[in-house]
C-alpha cells in the first residue's frame, strides 16, 4: 500500500462518523454487544482507577460508562463530528487530537489508567502513542488496549506485520470507503509494552458466546518500576 495509509484511516473516520455514531448507540454491532463492550469496562473497573484517558474514544460511549461508575475519565479523537457528539452527553471531558499530537504538553492531566478500545489501527501513528502514554501515566498507572486478535483477524494472509485492506463486512451500507489498517501479531504487541517500559501485567482473550472463537485481545501494562 502507499504511504498514505495513516491519512486514509483518518480520513475514513471523517466520512464515517455519522454512521459509527448511529451504529454504537443502536447496538448495531453484535460482538460490541455480546463481548467487548462488557470485558473492556471490566477490565477497566479490575485496576480501580480514579481517573482515565480514552484515546479515540470515537463518540465517547466508554467514557460515558465509566463516569457511570463515579470515574473522571476523559476522550480524545481526531474527528471533530465524534468529539462534538461525545461532548453532547454532558460526561467527562472531550478534545480534538490527533495521535501523533498526544504528548504531556497537549494533555495536561495524569491517568490512572489510559485506554485504547480498537482505535490502534495505524504504524508510525501507534507507535508514538506508546511512546507517548508513560508520560500520561500517574505512578502505578496502567495502559489497557482492545484490539482485534491477530490470529482471528489474519485471514488467510501471512502472519506477519504489514497493511491490509479495511472492509466494513457486517455493517450496514451506510459505510463507505473503509480505512487500512496495520496488521500485528501477537508477539509484536507484546514487544510495543515491553520496548516502551511496561511490564505486561495480564493478556486476556475473550470469546464470542456463540462460536467460542477469540474476538479480541486485551493487553494490560503496567509502567516497569511500579
Amino acid at each position: 500500500m502507499k504511504n498514505n495509509c495513516e491519512q486514509q484511516i483518518i480520513d475514513s473516520w471523517h466520512q464515517n462518523a455519522k454512521p459509527w455514531i448511529s451504529a454504537v448507540r443502536e447496538d448495531e454491532i453484535e460482538s460490541r454487544v455480546l463481548v467487548t463492550n462488557k470485558t473492556i469496562v471490566d477490565a477497566i473497573l479490575l485496576r480501580q482507577p480514579k481517573t482515565v484517558l480514552d484515546i479515540g474514544c470515537g463518540e465517547g460511549w466508554l467514557v460515558r460508562e465509566l463516569a457511570n461508575h463515579g470515574i473522571d475519565a476523559m476522550g480524545v479523537d481526531v474527528v471533530p463530528e465524534l468529539v462534538d457528539s461525545a461532548s453532547s452527553n454532558n460526561a467527562g471531558r472531550f478534545q480534538i487530537l490527533a495521535y501523533e499530537a498526544i504528548s504531556a504538553k497537549t494533555i495536561k492531566d495524569k491517568f490512572d489508567v489510559v485506554i485504547c478500545n480498537f482505535s490502534l489501527l495505524g504504524k508510525e501513528s501507534v507507535k508514538h502513542v506508546f511512546e507517548q502514554v508513560s508520560s500520561l501515566l500517574n505512578e502505578g498507572g496502567m495502559f489497557i488496549v482492545q484490539t482485534l486478535h491477530p490470529v482471528a483477524a489474519c485471514g488467510d494472509l501471512p502472519y506477519q506485520d504489514g497493511w491490509r485492506q479495511g472492509s466494513w463486512a457486517g455493517f450496514s451500507n451506510t459505510f463507505s470507503d473503509p480505512a487500512p489498517w496495520y496488521f500485528r501479531t501477537l508477539e509484536s504487541w507484546e514487544a510495543l509494552f515491553m520496548d516502551n517500559g511496561f511490564n505486561l501485567d495480564s493478556i486476556t482473550e475473550p470469546l464470542h458466546p456463540k462460536t467460542k472463537l477469540p474476538v479480541s485481545v486485551i493487553f494490560a501494562g503496567e509502567l516497569a518500576g511500579n
